[in-house]
């Protein structure tokens, strides 16, 4: 199989620190250039050829806003994503329309989910390609776009199925599957749960491709990754003129989805007042887009998805109880990594199969070490591992030394749950040192859990933010 050609992505910032963060970031998976000003980044796309241009929004001379707009209109077939630790709502809002941004991330960015971000950017740029290529075809011979919009259906269907959740025959995850795909058929709201990493987005394409609405279209959209205006602009969409510009009109998320599936992941991180908005949605059928004096009519099956317990949420009053009951017809759990560990070989079996250089594998001793692992991360975290071993062996046979060195510490207790931990488990025998190696395991594994958020961590564990970030130095953790 051909080994698809890495796509080149341009990073503009004026942060040299950051502008160094980011290529390091995502180096190992495209082409990165990088550039400290709007007028150095115009210059290299005048030699280079960029697929994906991501941009810091507040820059000295001119805004993200303001150079991705002269990039649309250059080179208009560009993925374009703003980058801004500023609530610039208005201001992106616009640019969505005009300078025709694709997607907003925020700071402090999460290494996982910006390279997730990058490689569904990457997709996006493909399949536009993919668009010009049919439509060109479409005009040379109609006659053969109906038998290829029907392989591409079928594919999507293969590719998108249950079995897609890689398992043991005795896995865990078995029992959530047969259940998802009872489900399936029937037309009700389905809410997924479970860390982040597991794979709830692969489980809710599963059930869309093997429901009625299977030829319609499957939509995403993350509601954790912006804020309320640029939420409600992004699923309902906006008439002309609605706010400071918006120079034309936009479909939302819902209408693009109409028939079809929309899976709202993170839904949990949805506030109060926005809750509102989507329960009525969710209640009526219908959606009003912002400036509209009139609502629009959607059949649109929901599939939602969070890392947090909803029903604690609930309780705390942090999420409304209506809309938790409106969106859970039928709830999944997904279990972690470490809840299913003969999972684990298949998993790495599946992603050693997908690498371009087949027929390499691990060792015994790596294997062990995997085993032994709590993943925090989950799959996400596993694959990021086979990646690094990938690109570090040479032979066919990749041994632990390839792996992170936390993995295969020796007496690590990285897989045991804290409850099991003994004296004997720490050479030195100091009751402070197994405390401090618990303690370390437990932030470290919410860290992982809210994406490094430390208000959301030190509100689970129960401590002040100072002095999370007191434990965190003391314990070598940030």
């Amino acid at each position: 199989m051909t080994q698809r050609a890495p796509l080149s992505v341009l990073i503009v910032d004026d942060e040299p620190r950051s502008l160094e963060t980011l290529r390091r970031t995502l180096e190992d998976h495209f082409t990165v250039f990088t550039a400290d000003s709007a007028d150095d980044a115009l210059l290299l796309m005048e030699g280079e050829c960029v697929q994906i241009v991501v941009s810091d929004q507040r820059m000295p001379g001119t805004s993200g806003v303001e150079f991705l707009r002269g990039v649309r209109t250059r080179w208009p077939d560009t993925v374009r994503l703003i980058l801004s630790g500023y609530t610039d709502a208005q201001d992106i809002i616009a640019g969505i329309n005009d300078a025709g941004i694709w997607q907003y991330l925020l700071k402090p960015w999460h290494p996982d989910q910006l390279l997730l971000t990058l490689q569904s950017a990457g997709e996006l740029w493909r399949l536009q390609q993919e668009n010009q290529r049919l439509t060109l075809e479409l005009r040379a011979s109609p006659e053969n776009l109906s038998l290829r919009v029907a392989n591409l259906r079928q594919k999507a269907k293969r590719l998108a199925g249950f079995d897609r959740l890689t398992r043991a025959a005795d896995s865990p995850l078995n029992a959530v599957c047969a259940m998802a795909e009872k489900i399936a058929a029937h037309d009700l709201s389905v809410l997924i749960t479970g860390e982040s990493g597991t794979g709830k987005e692969l489980l809710a394409r599963a059930i869309h491709y093997a429901s009625a609405r299977a030829e319609q279209p499957f939509v995403v959209e993350n509601c954790g990754a912006m804020p309320d205006t640029l939420l409600e602009s992004e699923l309902f969409g906006h008439k002309r003129g609605a706010f400071t510009g918006a120079v034309e009109s936009r479909i939302g998320l819902f209408q693009q989805a109409d028939g079809g599936t929309l899976f709202l992941d993170e839904i949990g991180e949805t506030s109060p007042a926005f809750q509102v908005k989507l329960l009525r949605a969710l209640q009526e059928g219908e959606i009003r887009p912002v400036g509209s004096p009139r609502p629009v009519s959607v059949n649109v099956r929901i599939i939602a998805a969070t890392n947090r317990n909803l029903e604690a949420e609930v309780a705390a009053g942090r999420f409304r109880e209506d809309l938790f009951y409106r969106i859970a017809g039928m709830t999944l759990n997904l279990p972690a990594l470490r809840q299913r560990p003969q999972d684990i070989v298949p998993i790495v079996e599946q992603m050693l199969k997908k690498s371009p250089l087949a027929g390499r594998q691990l060792s015994a001793q790596a294997l062990q070490c995997l085993q032994r692992h709590a993943w925090p991360g989950n799959v996400r975290e596993l694959q990021n591992e086979i990646q690094r071993a990938l690109a570090l062996g040479d032979g066919p046979i990749l041994g632990a030394e390839l792996l992170s060195p936390r993995l295969c510490q020796p007496k690590s207790t990285a897989g045991i749950p804290a409850a099991t931990l003994s004296v004997a488990d720490d050479e030195s025998g100091l009751l402070r040192h197994q405390l401090e190696r618990v303690e370390a395991q437990l932030i470290h594994a919410a860290m992982a859990r809210h994406r490094g958020n430390k208000t959301r961590v030190a509100e689970e564990l129960g401590l002040t933010r100072v002095g999370l970030r007191m434990k965190l130095v003391r314990l070598g953790l940030g």
